[in-house]
């Protein structure tokens, strides 16, 4: 099979990430000059804050083209490597929860059946969300399957070996200050995610807890679960915890739950901020945000662990490459 950049295979997931964001980019466009197609009810933020949520998810989806041109044309390879893997570690941050969350959602509505509908929640038509989540499902496995492909051409000398054979180097102290003090920022979030998902009503008002519902407690699950193995995998990279496991599995874990426990830390703390402004009944109490807050700072604080152990694993690679 060929899988050069250019070969037909890393062509076609190209192709089909380019094509499944086109219908979003069009719709938010519409929305953005002020066009209410899909729109069947009272939105739950204000008009301002609506109009500012859409223009971020717009660039968000438009930066998703722009990552999956990056994996097959050259200027994608002549990029810096940052420049490449932040954008997909937030990409990856965003659908990969959201892809559990939904897949979890479908098998618990096949179960339980369809959740009773909440009042004011169903402001969007029902085209909508499929033309959404069908398109989110579908740039998430042509990103990733195109992501795994670049990557192993690119930096397939940093995926391999052992977690005992990571080098000790100088900055060593310092990721695993950095590591532990992220799983500490994380557990409020990791606390308030378990709780929501048990059913209970912890830190919310009334009206946020009615807005959660099934699948906000689902996501809430997943976000949990994203937060434990954030901590739990960089904590395992730092202190050599498996030093006979393979490197890999490790930094999949690693950059999966890092980017979602930042990227939906901040979605969450930022939408809020912005529909609060609009309608302070729906805004989250102030302990739930700062737990957001602490979210968003622990992600971070995990990427910066995460980046250090590459950076030096890159060099000390380079190192024995140039020995030779």
């Amino acid at each position: 099979m060929d899988l050069t950049p250019s070969g037909p295979l890393r062509r076609g997931l190209c192709a089909a990430a380019v094509a499944a964001t086109a219908p979003y980019l069009a719709l938010k466009l519409l929305w953005l000059c002020g066009s209410t197609v899909g729109i069947t009810g009272s939105t739950p933020t204000g008009a301002t804050a609506l109009w500012w949520l859409n223009l971020l998810t717009f660039g968000l989806d438009a930066a998703a083209v722009a990552l999956a041109l990056a994996f097959v044309r050259p200027w994608g390879r002549r990029m810096p490597g940052g420049l490449v893997a932040f954008p997909m570690w937030v990409a990856t941050g965003l659908l990969g929860p959201l892809m559990v969350a939904l897949v979890l959602n479908t098998g618990a509505a096949a179960v339980l059946g369809a959740e009773p509908a909440r009042p004011g929640a169903d402001w969007l038509a029902p085209w909508v969300y499929a033309l959404v989540y069908g398109g989110f499902a579908v740039q998430a496995v042509a990103l990733t399957a195109g992501f795994a492909l670049y990557g192993r051409e690119r930096w397939a000398a940093l995926l391999g070996g052992r977690v005992g054979g990571m080098p000790g180097t100088a900055t060593l102290p310092l990721q695993r200050s950095l590591a532990a003090a992220g799983t500490l920022l994380a557990l409020p979030a990791l606390v308030l995610h378990l709780a929501w998902l048990g059913g209970s009503d912890l830190a919310l008002s009334s009206t946020a807890a009615a807005d959660l519902g099934r699948g906000g407690r689902i996501m809430s699950g997943v976000l949990a679960l994203a937060a434990a193995g954030a901590a739990g995998s960089h904590l395992a990279l730092v202190f050599r915890l498996r030093p006979g496991g393979r490197v890999l599995p490790l930094l999949v874990a690693a950059w999966t739950a890092g980017g979602g426990l930042f990227c939906w830390g901040g979605w969450t703390f930022l939408a809020t901020v912005l529909g609060g402004a609009g309608d302070a009944a729906h805004a989250l109490p102030a302990a739930a945000l700062l737990a957001g807050a602490a979210q968003v700072a622990a992600g971070l604080l995990l990427l910066v662990v995460g980046t250090l152990a590459l950076v030096e694993r890159a060099s000390g690679t380079a190192d024995v490459e140039s020995a030779r």
